[in-house]
């Protein structure tokens, strides 16, 4: 059970992720990738920090702070810069589709690192999900933004940057609270981004920012900076890296959804496709087949008495 509220809990953090690819589109050409991380993960990180500390939560010990800072730096500082800057050259669909990489990535770093075995049904359904992707990717090529393999190859080495925090994360988390060990790990990677913001001036042009502007920074801020953290790591806590990881091909959905609603992107036939086939592969990798010596256990064959 704790297993499936995990998988539902990636799911959740992945569809509202989807949202948050739509709103850094809309907003990320009134400011820069380094200062718009800057404001969402500082949101997200006093938010969670003040939850933990209205808990009582348990704080990661000393000696896991290099640690954290460490994934912190990769998942809160140069994520959000690979991610903001993809989005200046890509639409909300293809971004969303390019980090649905994520789950071969996070196999093939699990595996490597022996942290995760493979299996074959696993295998068979980030493959199934994954040829989903490509579907979409390179069949929509023709109505692509100029440029857009740029944001693509960006969005590829974000969800590797995730792929690590994936793998890596989860003995921090088992050890201290999920909210406080994300929170920590939040303020590790926004110290960076808010020294480099302010060294260039990023936050100058907030003068200019009206209620739209801000609506969309605290969108990002509080739920897709707070809450779908909390969720992620909540996730990894409760189920393997790679099922969490597959979650994000839900991604393309929202994402499609709310680039169309806000930003007038169009939904063609081949994102429908590639999603169809997303979710075949996420249903393949997440369930289980029951073998037949189960089956058999469970149902015995009929014996004949003998009189």
């Amino acid at each position: 059970m704790g297993e499936i509220i995990g998988v539902l809990a990636a799911v959740l953090s992945s569809g509202l992720g989807g949202t948050a690819i739509g709103a850094t589109r809309y907003v990320i050409h009134h400011t820069d990738p380094v200062t718009l991380g800057a404001l969402r993960f500082g949101i997200g990180c006093l938010l969670l920090g003040l939850v933990a500390l209205w808990r009582r939560d348990r704080w990661p010990a000393r000696r896991d702070w290099p640690g954290i800072a460490g994934l912190g730096f990769l998942f809160f500082c140069l994520f959000p810069i690979l991610f903001n800057a993809s989005l200046a050259y890509t639409n909300a669909a293809r971004g969303a589709l390019a980090l649905a990489t994520l789950p071969l990535l996070t196999m093939v770093v699990g595996a490597g690192l022996g942290i995760e075995a493979l299996t074959a049904r696993k295998t068979a359904g980030v493959v199934i999900a994954m040829g989903g992707v490509a579907i979409a990717l390179v069949s929509g090529i023709a109505y692509a933004p100029a440029g857009a393999w740029r944001g693509d190859l960006l969005m590829v080495g974000a969800a590797l940057c995730m792929a690590l925090y994936n793998v890596w994360s989860r003995p921090f988390t088992n050890r201290s609270s999920p909210v406080a060990a994300t929170a920590l790990a939040m303020l590790f990677g926004e110290v960076p981004l808010l020294l480099v913001a302010g060294w260039r001036g990023g936050f100058a042009p907030l003068a200019t920012f009206g209620a739209v502007e801000w609506g969309a920074i605290l969108y990002l801020g509080i739920v897709c900076g707070a809450f779908i953290f909390f969720l992620w790591t909540f996730a990894l806590s409760r189920t393997t890296p790679t099922r969490v990881a597959i979650s994000v091909t839900v991604n393309p959905v929202t994402a499609a959804i709310f680039g169309a609603l806000l930003l007038d992107e169009p939904i063609r036939w081949n994102l429908v496709i590639g999603v169809v086939t997303v979710f075949v592969g996420i249903w393949v990798a997440t369930t289980s087949r029951v073998t037949s010596s189960a089956a058999t256990s469970a149902n015995p064959p009929a014996t004949s008495s003998r009189r």
